[in-house]
């Protein structure tokens, strides 16, 4: 056994796509050692990265693959013989398997007879198949961007690759991807380190950092502690914690140090979104704060070197961000010239999609949405404040006419918020505007208020229904609209602020605002059929019950329990998740699983009846029930239905299921006594109605038959 390194040099790549990429090129290289029988069964895959490479250290991998001994099949005897004598198809299978054609076997397969032989195949050495294989599992890494950077050369990567390392044990492994021949030589840090050939696998990482370049673990811990002691020349003030910022930090350095910068407290007046957008994302800098919360006059910068002994580099990095904090009070001026009111009608001069029109058409049809939404919840007993939602769907989108949001795109929204705040409107307008994106992601927070989430909702659920009408669907990986980030933010929303809203009927109303349109005329001309408009509607009630399946998993519900909601309807997400969480509760009892194995007994017996023709009853037949086991039955499901029912309407679901439990004994000397399929019709098909009563009776909470029942 030996150890295996890969490394691939290249120029730096962009930090948000490190991450992905190890990880795929470690499950790359894992695959491949299981495939080729190289992995002895216990081979550890650690994988490593920087800004500048990718590795993979393989521990324990064999040197050569066993030799084996594997049935060859041949062609068919039908083929291979013909009056008795071996045709040309027999002869040819047995030259390619150097084996006498009287000695090849015949053997029976569930397509026929075949001719068979038995060849030893000779293992592989590691060598020779990771020299073959490999480049091969480079080239399909994926890359959300790619570049070809060789003149006429067919490659494509994220960035040009510059040098590479392969070594089994102590040899190098003679493969070769973009030109560049593997050999034992590295590169480190570009300021701090030194070229460096890998003596072995297992002292890569060693040398690494002889050559000033850390491990991801060790670069992130670096970094904490270097923002604490940073923090700690300033009285109180603490780093403002940020995941993201620090993951993004980490991949763009090897080596990292922090140096502490200043600004003029002047800038303090502007909005703290403001100002941290402009050091986060613009400059990847974190905010200090004091014990308060409260923003500083100062920002940590991370470096990719040893420090900043001058501080020149510090004075560089306050003199950029003096700079865009300058900028970005010019801007906030100047956009107060013109109130968001003022700016409602040069949104019909900025483009929302170009078959879907301008913001301002967008904005029509979002006010109209968010306003029928309101009085759905209104209805339902929700307080939303109507008002507060036409006005700030009206408004909503002038902020992308302001200089700020132009300058600083990632502020679109917020600015909004913040303008109509400091133009002196009703602060829930500001909150709803400011809101409107939410939640962005499945970990951010929804609108604070139920007037900011309904116009979430309704801006989300029209573009959705556009882009689906024309034809923009997502399919796979693919979804360049991120339709599925915004059905996924419909969904949580709905179900954190407990809204009662059926999708169906959102999404009824989100397509009635393109009623006429030319994106309706072109879906509905897609589709070829005169049910155009149903089929637009049934495939996004599809996309969404899809969304809900997803939240409920993430929500931490088994398979089987969404798939039994969903499977009994799935247009309010906040009774489904109720019903989950009632199904969940219930699951591990013993008559609970007995009746939904029960009721996978009659879903099938109900599915046979239909497939081999046998007539099932229009409606149970009370008296034309003779036996006892069958009429206990039907008697105890109509005492227990109307219960059922009446817990259901009012959302105890966990005690409705435990009612539908009460009938197990009845399930049970039903199926112990009485034959449904009898030959006697009439018999027949009111037993058979009988069972199709149940089942639509007690299936409205969950359809127990997709409850997994084996090893219980």
């Amino acid at each position: 056994m030996a150890d295996f390194l890969i490394e691939i040099g290249l120029e730096e790549i962009p930090a948000r796509m490190i991450d992905g990429a190890e990880a795929e090129l470690g499950v790359r290289v894992a695959k491949l050692l299981v495939d080729e029988r190289l992995d002895p069964g216990d081979a550890q895959v650690p994988t490593f990265s920087t800004p500048r490479r990718l590795a993979v250290l393989a521990r324990g991998i064999l040197d050569k693959q066993a030799d084996v001994e594997e049935q060859v099949l041949g062609p068919s005897v039908k083929v291979a013989y013909k009056d008795g004598q071996p045709t040309p198809a027999a002869q040819a299978f047995a030259r390619k398997v150097k084996v006498e054609v009287a000695h090849l076997k015949t053997v029976t397969t569930p397509k026929g007879e075949y001719l068979a032989a038995t060849v030893a195949r000779k293992g592989r050495t590691a060598q020779e198949i990771l020299a073959e294989s490999l480049p091969q599992e480079i080239n399909a890494l994926y890359w959300a961007k790619n570049m070809y950077w060789r003149e006429g050369k067919p490659e494509r990567f994220v960035r040009p690759v510059r040098w590479m390392v392969a070594l089994l044990g102590n040899e190098v492994v003679p493969l070769e991807y973009a030109g560049i021949k593997a050999a034992r030589r590295s590169r480190g840090h570009r300021l701090l380190g030194h070229d460096f050939e890998v003596k072995a696998p297992s002292s890569y990482a060693a040398e690494l950092k002889e050559a000033g370049v850390l491990g991801r673990r060790e670069r992130l811990a670096l970094i904490r502690k270097e923002l604490d002691r940073a923090c700690r020349t300033v009285a109180g003030a603490r780093w403002r914690e940020d995941k993201e910022l620090l993951d993004t930090v980490v991949n763009l350095t090897e080596y990292p140090s922090v140096i502490l910068g200043n600004f003029e407290r002047e800038f303090l007046s502007l909005p703290e979104e403001v100002l941290v957008t402009v050091m986060r994302d613009h400059q990847k800098y974190f905010a200090v704060e004091d014990g308060d919360g409260k923003l500083t006059p100062h920002f940590l910068a991370v470096l990719n070197t040893s420090g900043d002994p001058t501080g020149i580099v510090g004075h560089g990095h306050e003199r950029v961000l003096r700079a865009r904090f300058n900028d970005a009070r010019f801007f906030w001026t100047v956009d107060q010239k013109h109130p968001l009111r003022e700016r409602v009608d040069r949104l019909r001069n900025v483009t929302f999609q170009k078959d879907l029109g301008s913001y301002f058409d967008k904005t029509m049809r979002v006010q109209k949405l968010a306003s029928q939404i309101s009085q759905t919840l209104e209805d339902a007993g929700v307080k939303v404040r109507a008002g507060i939602v036409h006005k700030a769907a009206l408004l909503a989108k002038t902020d992308l006419t302001t200089e700020l949001v132009k300058e600083f795109t990632e502020l679109q929204g917020v600015v909004g918020g913040l303008y109509a705040k400091a133009q002196g409107l009703d602060p829930a307008i500001g909150d709803a505007i400011y809101d409107q994106y939410k939640p962005e992601s499945m970990e951010d927070a929804v609108p604070r208020t139920s007037e900011g989430a309904v116009l979430s909702i309704a801006d989300k659920a029209d573009s959705i229904a556009g882009m689906f009408a024309l034809g923009l669907i997502p399919s796979g990986s693919k979804d360049p609209f991120a339709l599925r980030r915004q059905a996924n933010g419909i969904v949580k929303t709905i179900a954190e602020r407990k809204l009662s809203l059926d999708l169906q009927m959102l999404f009824r109303d989100a397509l009635a605002g393109y009623a006429g349109s030319e994106a309706e005329k072109r879906f509905i001309v897609s589709v070829q059929s005169g049910e155009g408009r149903a089929h637009l509607l049934a495939s996004l009630v599809a996309f969404y019950r899809e969304r809900i399946e997803f939240y409920l998993r993430e929500a931490g519900f088994a398979y089987d329990v969404v798939n039994a909601v969903l499977a009994a309807g799935a247009h309010d997400v906040v009774d489904a998740e109720a019903r989950a969480q009632a199904v969940a509760k219930v699951r591990e009892s013993e008559d609970f699983g007995a009746i939904s194995a029960a009721f996978k007994r009659i879903k099938n017996i109900l599915r046979q009846a239909k497939e081999t023709g046998k007539k099932i009853g229009d409606a149970l037949d009370v008296s034309a029930l003779h036996e006892d086991a069958e009429k206990a039955l039907a008697a105890g499901m109509q005492r227990v239905a109307p219960r059922v029912r009446e817990l259901s309407l009012k959302w105890e679901y966990a005690s409705a299921l435990a009612q539908i439990a009460t009938i197990r004994p009845a399930v049970d000397t039903f199926f112990d006594k009485v034959m449904v399929m009898v030959e006697d019709e009439r018999v027949r098909a009111n037993r058979l109605a009988l069972l199709q009563a149940l089942l639509n009776e007690f299936s409205t909470i969950a359809d127990f038959s997709e409850i997994v029942t084996e090893g219980k």
